[in-house]
C-alpha cells in the first residue's frame, strides 16, 4: 500500500508540472500580441535612361546631301535616320518620332520653277500640319542649301508675322553661274544660339540659286533689328566680305544663314556637314583644318533637342 500511495503521489506531480507548464504557454500566448504582417520592402525602380535625341534627315525627290547631315549629327550625338518624305507622308513615320528634323542640299525636283518650290507646296499638302506644329514646338530644325531655299518657301523662317507665310528667297548666283568652292562664315550676334562657342566656319557651298533676298527692305530691318541674321559670309581673316569670291553669290548684307524668330530654326546656304572631319579640308595635308568648329555647330543643335526628349 505504500509503494502504491508514492507511485499515485509521483504520477499526481507530473500531471501538476504538465498542466503549470501549459498554463504559462497560455499566460505568454495571450499577454504578447501576434505581430502584424508587414508587406514586402518596396524596391525603388530605375528611371528608364534616355536616349540621344532622334534626327530624321530628309530624302527623296532629288535631295543628295542626307547621307552626309545624318553622318554629322551622328558624330555629334545624335540618333540620325534618314527617313523618305514619302514614309512621312504615308504616316510610316511622324515627326514627333523625333527630336531634330533636318532638310539637306540637293537638288530637288531638279529646281524646277524655283529652288525648293516644288519640295515645299509637296510638304504643305502632305504633312504641313506636323510641320507647323514641330517648327511652333521649338524643337530644332534645320535646313542646309536645298533645305534653306524649301524652308524660306515654306515661310518657316524668317516667319516675322508668325503666319509661315514666305518673307524671303534665294535667287539665282549674281555672277550667273554655279558655285562649288570654299568659304569662310562669321556667326553673328543672334537669337540662334546654334553656333555658340564657335568664332568660324569654312566649309564649301555648291549651288545655283543662293542669293538670299528679303521680300522687302522693311523685312530687312526687320531681320536685322531682332537678330534673325545668323551667320556672314566673311573673308579668311574674318573681315567683311567684299563681294565674289567671298561672298559667292552676291547675298545682300552677305547673309549666309538666318533663323526664325525664336532661334530653333535654322537655314543656310553653306554646307557644314562637309567639313566635320580634318580630311574633308582642301588643305589638310599641310596642317590647315577647322573641323572642330564645324562639329560644334552640331553638338550645339543636338544639346538643345536633349531638352525635348
Amino acid at each position: 500500500m505504500e509503494k502504491d500511495n508514492g507511485l499515485v503521489a509521483m504520477d499526481k506531480h507530473k500531471k501538476t508540472i504538465k498542466a503549470h507548464k501549459e498554463a504559462s504557454k497560455s499566460i505568454a500566448k495571450a499577454r504578447i500580441p501576434a505581430s502584424p504582417a508587414r508587406a514586402p520592402p518596396t524596391i525603388p525602380k530605375a528611371a528608364p535612361e534616355r536616349g540621344p535625341p532622334r534626327c530624321f534627315v530628309l530624302s527623296g525627290f532629288g535631295l543628295n546631301a542626307e547621307a552626309e547631315l545624318a553622318y554629322a549629327f551622328s558624330l555629334a550625338g545624335a540618333d540620325a535616320k534618314i527617313v523618305h518624305f514619302s514614309d512621312i507622308a504615308s504616316g510610316a513615320a511622324k515627326l514627333s518620332g523625333c527630336e531634330i528634323f533636318a532638310i539637306p542640299g540637293g537638288w530637288s525636283f531638279a529646281d524646277e520653277i524655283s529652288s525648293g518650290r516644288i519640295l515645299a507646296n509637296k510638304l504643305r499638302c502632305n504633312f504641313k500640319e506636323q510641320f507647323e506644329e514641330f517648327a511652333s514646338s521649338g524643337k530644332p530644325i534645320l535646313g542646309i542649301c536645298n533645305g534653306f531655299q524649301t524652308l524660306a518657301k515654306l515661310g518657316a523662317l524668317p516667319n516675322i508675322g508668325m503666319s509661315f507665310s514666305q518673307e524671303a528667297t534665294l535667287l539665282t548666283n549674281a555672277n550667273g553661274r554655279f558655285i562649288n568652292r570654299w568659304i569662310t562664315l562669321r556667326p553673328q550676334k543672334s537669337v540662334c544660339k546654334y553656333f555658340e562657342g564657335i568664332d568660324f566656319i569654312q566649309c564649301p557651298v555648291r549651288h545655283g540659286e543662293g542669293q538670299f533676298i528679303p521680300k522687302d527692305e522693311a523685312t530687312l530691318s526687320q531681320i536685322e533689328k531682332r537678330g534673325l541674321v545668323a551667320v556672314k559670309y566673311c573673308d579668311e581673316s574674318l573681315r567683311e566680305a567684299q563681294g565674289y569670291p567671298d561672298n559667292p553669290n552676291g547675298s545682300v548684307k552677305n547673309i549666309a544663314g538666318i533663323c526664325n524668330t525664336t532661334g530653333s530654326i535654322l537655314a543656310m546656304m553653306p554646307h557644314p556637314e562637309c567639313s566635320v572631319l580634318r580630311t574633308q579640308f582642301p588643305r589638310f595635308t599641310s596642317g590647315v583644318s577647322h573641323e572642330k568648329n564645324s562639329l560644334r555647330l552640331f553638338q550645339n543643335i543636338v544639346e538643345a533637342a536633349k531638352g525635348y526628349i
